[in-house]
């Protein structure tokens, strides 16, 4: 309030300071004269002073009209004046409008528009390392591999959008199918970036499917230092690593040196089914039987497997079926009641023909888990029993049509694999196999259905696992109760004779 009362005074001073100055001018004397050309012009004190102020005027707009000639030279002549930078800010705002609408019109799949807009947005701002990603990815969408593949090589040139154009070309050769090429970029754009999570994961991949362990340990190394995974599956993929070194060195003839790895793979990862499987064999090789053992047992308290199973029955091969059961109580009393656990004692029982011993330690399993091995080791149980023909071949019948069981499964694709694999046949990507049971049956899993032989270490109990006996049937058909003769049926000696021998 008191603010705006002291403006209306200042204001009113100011009015009446000036009423009084043009008072005085108009009552006081004298004036100015000029003579211009012989004529002589007398301006009294008032005209005088507005003849001064439309001279400063007529001054103030020549300099003005002086500004705009020389500015006008100065942008004919190339240089930069206002009037240059205001046609740039609407060329500006022009490109920028086209390269948003390209924006749009690739993320709405509309490629053909897209690459429009990106021709309209160079022409307007003539940034190249704005314009030329937008080209390529609106190129790429439309099936132009040529054009996209010649804007990532402009992305190249330039040290600020480098990374991009070599990633970009390196997608383009996975689409193609080129690996090793990719390979030689996923390198490149690992250099330019270590820290790039997806140029990481591209690199391990495609190293991993070249056998490139030692290269595939470096970028897990890379991962591991920045963040992109915890410090136990990193663990995890440098004994798959190991693991799959090993293989390698196996195959190649150095068993010294992949017997090594296989343990170190072990001793990074024990519950690495493979590795454990590997290394207990290294160590029977080698006569150490405890230490095979040892990490038999701890990487059967991680996840009981065939595998295991076997390699345990590898340490003493020429023992009898009856002291091979004695032994394997040290494994099967770890997880008892666990499938794998029973279904390895129920074989073990079968070959020392203790069949109603198998039958107790099969259980309910025919019944709550009914997979193709727990069917088919009921047969042999039957068959070992003296049962007619007809209700083993009933058992054996009921195994074709069953589940598989637990196999290797890639967890990203579902693919079923025979054996463990550090990459997947079908997805080919990298760590993704674990031993479970498949959503759809597929092929059956060599280990588990061949395991009887293994621990029996006999030929003549192949017969009974491996469903010959439901070929046969196929071929000449069960006898039915019509047709059956009453001195065909087994006797209890025919029954004792019927048991397969060890």
């Amino acid at each position: 309030m008191l603010w705006s009362l002291l403006k209306i005074l200042i204001f009113v001073a100011v009015i009446a300071l000036l009423a009084m100055g043009a008072v005085y001018l108009m009552e006081s004397d004298g004036g100015m004269q000029i003579t211009i050309a012989g004529t002589e012009y007398t301006f009294g004190p008032l005209q005088s002073v507005i003849a001064a102020a439309i001279l400063v005027v007529l001054v103030w707009i020549g300099l003005k009209l002086l500004s705009l000639l020389v500015a006008t030279l100065h942008f004919l002549n190339g240089d930069e004046t206002a009037l240059s930078r205001y046609f740039d800010r609407n060329r500006e705002k022009k490109g920028f409008e086209a390269l948003s609408d390209g924006l749009v019109a690739l993320a709405s799949g509309e490629a053909k528009q897209a690459m429009s807009k990106a021709a309209k947005a160079e022409k307007y701002l003539q940034k190249p390392e704005l314009t030329n990603l937008l080209t390529a990815q609106a190129a790429e969408m439309a099936g132009d591999t040529r054009k996209a593949t010649e804007t990532y090589k402009k992305l190249i040139e330039n040290e600020n959008t480098r990374f991009v154009g070599v990633r970009g070309i390196m997608k383009q050769k996975l689409s193609e199918g080129d690996t090793k090429t990719a390979r030689k970029l996923a390198e490149k754009a690992f250099q330019l970036k270590p820290r790039h999570e997806e140029t990481q994961d591209v690199l391990l991949k495609l190293q991993a499917q070249a056998h490139d362990w030692a290269g595939a340990r470096n970028t897990l190394n890379a991962k591991l230092k920045s963040g992109s995974l915890p410090r136990d599956v990193v663990t995890r993929r440098e004994a798959v690593l190991a693991l799959s070194e090993a293989q390698d060195i196996i195959a190649e003839g150095a068993s010294i040196d992949g017997q090594e790895q296989a343990i170190e793979a072990n001793r990074l990862s024990p519950d690495l089914v493979p590795a454990a499987a590997m290394a207990a064999r290294s160590y029977i090789s080698a006569g150490k039987t405890r230490k095979a053992i040892r990490v038999l047992k701890k990487a059967w308290e991680a996840q009981p497997h065939p595998d295991l199973a076997a390699a345990f029955a590898a340490i003493n091969p020429t023992e009898t079926a009856e002291e091979r059961v004695k032994r394997f109580t040290t494994l099967t009393n770890i997880h008892p009641q666990h499938p794998e656990t029973r279904l390895v004692r129920t074989e073990l029982h079968i070959v020392a023909e203790d069949f109603p011993e198998a039958r107790r330690a099969l259980g309910d399993l025919v019944e709550t888990a009914a997979d193709a091995r727990a069917l088919t080791l009921m047969a042999a149980i039957e068959r070992g029993e003296g049962a007619q023909d007809s209700v083993v071949q009933g058992w054996l019948a009921k195994a074709l049509n069953a589940p598989r069981g637990p196999q290797w499964v890639c967890e990203n694709c579902n693919h079923i694999h025979a054996n463990w694999l550090p990459v997947c046949e079908s997805c080919e990507s990298f760590d993704t196999l674990a031993w479970k049971s498949p959503q759809a049956n597929e092929v059956g899993s060599a280990t588990g259905a061949n395991i009887l032989p293994l621990l029996a270490n006999t030929p003549e109990t192949t017969s009974i696992v491996s469903g010959q006996e439901v070929i046969e049937a196929d071929t000449d058909g069960p006898e039915t109760p019509e047709t059956a003769d009453p001195e065909d049926d087994p006797t209890p000696d025919d029954a004792n004779k019927a048991k397969p021998t060890v």
